[in-house]
């Protein structure tokens, strides 16, 4: 049993919790309205947790709402979030009526591409 006052060592020499961090992949930051207005205002209000869901996940998949995303068909995002596809269309539907997602399409039977959008910010950031 170690003493108190040192720390275990893993098998491969590291002892804090900065050791689990290398394998993962690299961290998502969101903006502070995400989780303090936004999340609030979905859940509890619109009584919505799955578009915050759906949210977040094409906030990593646009990289923060700064690229579009790739082609997501409402299977990939089923499967991804683990919410039905029914969910997912009612989310896709909630969002993009807020003006949080835009929704491209090439033709109208295409499977589409995402664009978060962020109406707090201002342009330019």
């Amino acid at each position: 049993m170690p003493s108190r006052g040192r720390r275990r060592k893993m098998r491969n020499g590291c002892s804090g919790s900065h050791c689990y961090s290398w394998r993962m992949t690299p961290r998502c930051a969101l903006d502070a309205y995400v989780i303090d207005v936004l999340m609030p205002d979905l859940v509890a209000h619109d009584r919505q947790p799955s578009a915050f869901i759906l949210y977040l996940r094409l906030w990593r998949a646009t990289n923060g709402g700064r690229t579009a995303s790739p082609v997501l068909s409402l299977r990939d995002l089923s499967d991804s979030t683990g919410l039905s596809k029914r969910a997912i269309q009612d989310a896709v539907d909630s969002l993009e009526r807020r003006q949080l997602i835009g929704v491209e399409r090439a033709l109208p039977t295409a499977v589409p591409r995402y664009r978060v959008m962020r109406p707090w910010r201002r342009r330019g950031e």
